[in-house]
């Protein structure tokens, strides 16, 4: 089961992959937007968000092996507090970092997580890494992906501001419904006896997702780099 997850997971990331962004419509409609338009940004950062496969496939092995809400609302509230600094900043100060480079390290980030939760640094290493400090500096990486995003729009600077905090806005409420979806599903699974049977195949196929995910961007960020 695990090795053909494996294998559809190489046919259909390459192109995810390559294709996660801001959406062809979203995009054109941002760039033609001149004022403050609140409510239409906070919809499009939970588009965004929601759809963001990169970002929940971090948060799903954070939350993987949590049960306590407050626990969870603390790791999750970690990676909101970096991912909503680094967007906002790259957006409004204009720093440019590759797109393929951020988002490679977003797929170690999700790279990382799978093994923790397979216990890979424990057995290889002797050594469990801390959680709190790793979850919010990859949020940062995180937030600073989406940024490059919105770096290839070409945003009017009237309302810019607002404009942006709509958006986090957005991604933050985005993340809540996604992650309230995955919570309800994950308590279904967790309640069946096959559940730690499954979990370790689960996080087997995570790790694979970020690594695709890493390979694609490095592929494409040497292309970018040689041009």
């Amino acid at each position: 089961m695990v090795l053909r997850l494996a294998l559809l997971l190489a046919l259909i990331a390459p192109t995810a992959a390559i294709a996660h962004g801001v959406a062809g419509g979203d995009a054109e409609f941002m760039a033609a937007t001149t004022g403050v338009d609140f409510w239409p940004y906070v919809y499009l950062g939970a588009k965004h968000m929601v759809t963001g496969y990169d970002h929940l496939a971090f948060l799903v092995g954070v939350i993987f092996f949590l049960y306590g809400m407050r626990h969870i609302a603390l790791y999750v509230t970690l990676f909101s507090i970096g991912h909503s600094l680094t967007l906002l900043f790259g957006v409004l100060s204009g720093i440019h970092v590759s797109a393929h480079l951020v988002d490679a390290i977003i797929g170690l980030s999700v790279i990382w997580k799978a093994l923790d939760n397979l216990g890979a640094f424990r057995t290889l290493f002797g050594w469990q890494p801390g959680q709190k400090a790793p979850v919010l500096i990859f949020g940062l990486f995180h937030g600073f992906g989406l940024a490059t995003k919105l770096q290839e729009v070409n945003l009017s600077g009237d309302g810019l501001v607002a404009n942006m905090l709509a958006f986090n806005i957005g991604v933050e409420l985005g993340q809540i419904l996604a992650l309230t979806l995955v919570l309800a599903l994950m308590t279904l699974w967790r309640a069946t006896p096959s559940f730690n049977r499954h979990a370790m195949a689960a996080n087997v196929v995570l790790a694979g997702v970020g690594l695709v995910l890493f390979q694609m961007q490095m592929v494409g960020f040497l292309q970018e780099i040689s041009a």
